[in-house]
């Protein structure tokens, strides 16, 4: 299976699909290639118009629906991608991902959060989903979203 089926396999896992619009919320573009280089604006959980998970991780939100969130992220962010490269077999290596979580005070499971964007893009991307990653807790994101990941990845082709 290549990266576009797994790709296709892991949103029908999510019950999603990531064929439509993906929509951004300002006056910025979603991606920036530099020569070999894309750098993602960061993507919240939105499937469509809705935030499929809002609020506080440690509050009103568990470890498994922030995970969750990661993964939609994710989603949205690889679909930009395969957008922009015409294939997911385009993509060289991951080199960073930072991963936003909005959460409680003392909420110290951002590390474990990432790990739900990390798992699904080793598991996509193979060898190629091996990255750097930062994970932080934040007082808060856009439309009250859990969860905010934006990603640097090294691609092949001319630009």
């Amino acid at each position: 299976m290549d990266k576009d089926q797994r790709f296709t396999q892991a949103a029908a896992e999510l019950g999603y699909s990531f064929d439509g619009e993906i929509k951004i919320g300002g006056h910025y573009v979603p991606l920036v290639r530099d020569g070999n280089t894309v750098y993602l604006s960061g993507q919240i959980p939105r499937v469509g118009d809705v935030v499929v998970v809002q609020g506080r991780a440690g509050d009103t939100v568990s470890l498994p629906q922030a995970q969750h969130a990661a993964r939609v992220c994710v989603m949205r962010a690889l679909a930009l991608l395969q957008r922009s490269l015409g294939s997911l077999e385009q993509v060289r290596t991951l080199l960073r991902i930072t991963v936003y979580v909005q959460c409680t005070a003392d909420f110290t499971q951002q590390s474990e959060v990432a790990d739900g964007a990390s798992d699904l893009l080793f598991s996509i991307l193979g060898e190629a989903g091996a990255h750097t990653r930062t994970s932080v807790g934040v007082q808060q994101l856009p439309k009250n979203a859990t969860v905010e990941v934006d990603l640097v990845a090294s691609v092949h082709g001319p630009a």
